[in-house]
């Protein structure tokens, strides 16, 4: 009973981590659907290639994310 209960925030988590599970990407921090997803890093170096002409939102060669 010490401990608040926020019953949105618990539904945000199972959201996030049901959307991480069905994409294979991960959530940020604070993820709400609809926000944009992190996918995980390029595995060789053609696939970074790759990676750079395509939509994603591109910080670095390892970091990008997408809108699903």
């Amino acid at each position: 009973m010490s401990l608040g209960r926020n019953i949105d925030e618990i539904l945000r988590v199972i959201d996030a981590l049901q959307t991480a599970d069905q994409n294979a990407c991960a959530t940020p921090a604070n993820w709400k659907p609809g926000d944009q997803v992190v996918v995980p890093p390029p595995q060789t170096l053609a696939d970074a290639e790759t990676r750079l002409k395509s939509e994603y939102d591109i910080t670095d060669w390892y970091f990008a994310k997408r809108t699903l």
